[in-house]
Parts: C-alpha cells; structure tokens; sequence
C-alpha cells in the first residue's frame, strides 16, 4: 500500500470513528432521556456509585470534562434531587457529591440502559471482534496519550 493510500484509509477510518461516536451519543441520549438524565448527567451519576465524597475537581477529572462543566452538572442534578453536596471539613470551598437514593435509583436505571444498549449493539460482534476491537481502540488511545504528554 502506498503512503497516500495508508493516509486515505486512516482519514476515512478516522470519519467513520466520529460519526460512530456521535450516533452512539444520540442513540445512549435517547434511551437515557426516558429517564430524564442526558449522557453527561448519567455519567456523573454512575461514577458515584463507584466512589461517593468525591470533590468536583475529582469528578471532573475522573470524566474529563472541565471545572466549569461539572460545576452545571452538579447544579442541575443537586436541583433534580439525585445529588447532595457536603461541606468538605478543612475546606470551607470545597463539596464532597453524594448521590440522594433516588440519584443511586436513576444511575443503576441508567447503567442497566446502557449494559442493554451495550449487549444489543457491541455485544452483538463475536468475541474474537470485541478482542480485536479493544485492542484497536487501546492501540489508539496509547497513541493519543503519546502525543498528549508533557
């Protein structure tokens, strides 16, 4: 394969992750908006049944979103009644996020509407492709931490 031709392809491989991106963005938004939570709000949500008490800075981290994001997300989920904040003791600027019960009831709704959409779509693909798949997806992602270290 000549250069141009391996540059094409990866172009074109590289569109075709975007739109994939996106169509399984507004597919997950759809199923999830039945709940009343959009991506990023279910997101939040159901890293804190992993680990609750964490700051925002944290959750922004953990999500890779910004501050000022994850700032909005709080607000909107702590006025839904799924999220608590609680002064950090030391810290008079800091919050710990707790999840409410019915924040915990919405994000295990919502991680079972996503191990379904999972098992409809992904999971469809036979095992040696979700192997082959990952380590696609893992070689990418090496490559961009590459290019993204200080």
């Amino acid at each position: 394969m000549t250069e141009p031709d391996h540059e094409s392809n990866a172009i074109r491989v590289w569109f075709r992750l975007l739109r994939l991106q996106a169509r399984l963005h507004v597919a997950a938004s759809d199923r999830l908006k039945k709940l009343g939570v959009s991506v990023a709000q279910c997101d939040v949500l159901t890293t804190l049944t992993e680990r609750e008490g964490v700051s925002q800075q944290e959750l922004a981290q953990r999500l890779y979103v910004t501050k000022g994001n994850i700032s909005g997300l709080i607000d909107r989920l702590a006025a839904a009644g799924y999220v608590e904040r609680r002064a950090i003791v030391g810290d008079r600027r800091s919050h710990a996020i707790f999840l409410t019960e019915e924040g915990r009831r919405i994000a295990l709704e919502g991680i079972t509407v996503q191990r379904s959409f999972v098992r409809d779509t992904i999971g469809q693909m036979s095992a040696e492709n979700i192997a082959a798949f990952e380590r696609l997806l893992i070689e990418a992602r090496d490559r961009v931490r590459e290019l993204s270290a200080p």
